[in-house]
């Protein structure tokens, strides 16, 4: 009964060190964040063709946030809105698994009994902090005391399991390498922490209860089970995302295939270059082997990027294989279709590839606009007109989303054909494109914004628009939608007659608008279910006469592109 008692505690005792580790590396990690600001996130997307820099760039990056996990979400964030392409993530993903042994080589340092003034320290830094910058340096260094008193907490709840024979037994288990992989691929994917599993092994050598070969065998298992966040952060987005997870795991089952078979060798290695302890015995063994684990760490994932860097071609060549671009998938990406950076040195090619990129932001613009009303008028979550297997709101969101992209591609494509000597037409032609792309871009905004807004409201109103009510909406959405495709067809080869033909009065809108409101207010009145969906009913014809302004508005801007 003692003993169960006695394991009980140490169970509570471990884990209440083990927490208070985890939370250390939390809050050192968010320190360093905060104090580097988005500098890391834009370290990483400025990483080009040049593979050693982007693994330098991964290494310190991941150093700085304590987190290859964090490091590898970015990366697949990066690849999924297409600011980085899978094939220059390859050598970052290289550089995280070096820039995460930093945190071994940390905890392998012995400063368990100066925990609580590192800690003491940091939380005067954080709390008495002038600055920003030393508020959040305090805060990270109130983590690092954090961990290393967490540590000391668990290496003293495992002193006791020294002379308990079942976990001693346990332990002889793990140096079978087979086993000692499968145990640390699996406890790291259940921790989702890598540093969480390595502070765990150290507190172990630091009993003596871990010998260096068994430490090896739980790395490698470790490092491919810390591919399951970024394998997490892939779900459901677009294969180049998934590419980089799939490479990461690829990585580093490679490093296990090429280390596992030289585990006593590497050991061997790792004891040569590591220093020595005085001391014999148990003693002796327990000052060694936590700062071997910390070296056969660092030693393993340098070895595996330096040996797979030469290869990342091949290697790439390799994913597209196992994952490759599904074509219907492709086409959900936002992408510019037409811009080439070959014809900015010629600003009437240049603008005419614009045109063609605006003809398409026109067209995608018409599809929302088409799509606008359906959420309203029906329970049916219904299929979008291209892409059946979205909804008719997700085809909406996917499109503000292109428009988003298309937008911000197209008025960098034309600052730099602005820098051109260009002739007087040029320049308005120039102008007129920038007010065009900005006006398609804010009809998506005003969709995908009051669209959000009010399927809410929708969701929490008990009471349908009235038939009249639908009836109204419908008709003004009809004009507008029609007002729409003239742009869009106006849009294809910048037609002045047409543009001009939708700048021709809008008596009838006005009409239909009025109409509308004053038989909306009249129900308002008699009818409680009109009262109850008043707002959604307004808002969507206020949604429509932005619409049909932006329309009148672009047409101006068509007029004056094409103005001799």
């Amino acid at each position: 009964m003692n003993e169960t008692l006695s394991l009980g505690g140490i169970a509570i005792l471990f884990a209440g060190g083990l927490a208070l580790f985890l939370y250390g590396i939390r809050l050192m990690s968010s320190g360093l964040k905060k104090a580097s600001g988005t500098r890391m996130r834009q370290l990483i997307s400025k990483v080009t063709g040049n593979s050693l820099y982007g693994m330098f760039a991964g290494a310190f990056a991941t150093m700085v946030v304590q987190s290859s996990s964090t490091i590898i979400a970015i990366l697949v964030g990066l690849v999924q809105s297409r600011l980085m392409t899978s094939t220059q993530s390859l050598a970052v993903i290289l550089g995280a698994e070096i820039g995460t042994t930093a945190m071994a080589q940390l905890v392998a340092f012995r400063l368990h009994d100066y925990a609580l003034i590192i800690f003491a320290s940091g939380f005067a830094l954080s709390s008495l902090g002038k600055t920003e910058p030393l508020r959040f340096t305090g805060e990270a260094l109130s983590g690092f005391g954090l961990l290393f008193f967490g540590l000391k907490v668990m290496s003293e709840a495992v002193a006791p399991l020294e002379r308990f024979a079942p976990f001693l037994s346990l332990l002889r288990y793990l140096d079978n390498p087979f086993l000692g992989v499968a145990a640390g691929m699996a406890l790291t994917a259940l921790m989702h922490s890598s540093a969480a599993f390595i502070g765990i092994l150290i507190t172990l050598a630091l009993q003596g209860a871990l010998s260096l070969e068994a430490g090896i065998a739980l790395l490698l298992g470790a490092n491919i089970g810390t591919c399951i966040t970024g394998v997490l952060a892939s779900a459901g987005m677009h294969r180049a995302a998934k590419r980089v997870a799939l490479a990461q795991v690829l990585f580093n089952v490679t490093g296990v295939l090429i280390f596992f078979l030289f585990i006593p060798q590497l050991a061997e290695f790792i004891r040569i270059i590591s220093p020595s302890a005085e001391g014999v015995g148990a003693e002796k063994f327990a000052l060694e082997v936590p700062r071997q684990i910390a070296n056969a760490h660092s030693l393993l994932n340098i070895a595996m990027a330096f040996l797979i860097l030469p290869f990342l071609v091949p290697f790439d060549r390799l994913l597209y294989r196992l994952l490759p671009d599904d074509q219907q998938e492709t086409r959900l990406i936002p992408a510019a279709w037409y811009l080439k950076e070959a014809a900015l040195s010629t600003p009437v090619l240049a603008l005419g590839y614009v045109k063609a990129e605006v003809a398409r932001m026109g067209s995608i613009a018409a599809k929302m606009v088409h799509a606008s009303l359906y959420p309203f008028l029906s329970t049916d979550p219904g299929h979008d007109v291209v892409f059946p297997k979205l909804s008719v709101v997700k085809g909406m969101s996917m499109r503000e989303e292109k428009l988003d992209f298309l937008e911000a591609r197209i008025s960098d494509y034309l600052i730099k054909i602005s820098r051109s000597s260009l002739s007087e037409q040029e320049s308005r032609e120039v102008f007129a494109l920038m007010n065009i792309i900005k006006g398609l871009e804010s009809i998506g905004d005003v969709i995908e914004t009051l669209e959000e807004k009010l399927f809410n409201k929708k969701q929490g109103v008990e009471s349908d628009l009235s038939q009249e009510g639908k009836d109204e909406l419908m008709e003004i959405h009809r004009l507008v939608c029609l007002e729409i495709d003239h742009l869009a067809d106006a849009l294809k080869k910048m037609d002045a007659q047409k543009a001009g033909q939708l700048l021709q009065g809008d008596e009838r809108f006005k009409r239909l608008v009025a109409q509308a409101e004053t038989a909306h207010l009249k129900r308002v009145f008699h009818i409680r279910e009109a009262e109850l969906t008043h707002n959604i009913h307004m808002e969507l014809i206020n949604l429509f006469e932005q619409v049909h302004h932006y329309c009148k508005s672009i047409a101006g801007s068509i007029m004056t592109a094409v103005e001799s």
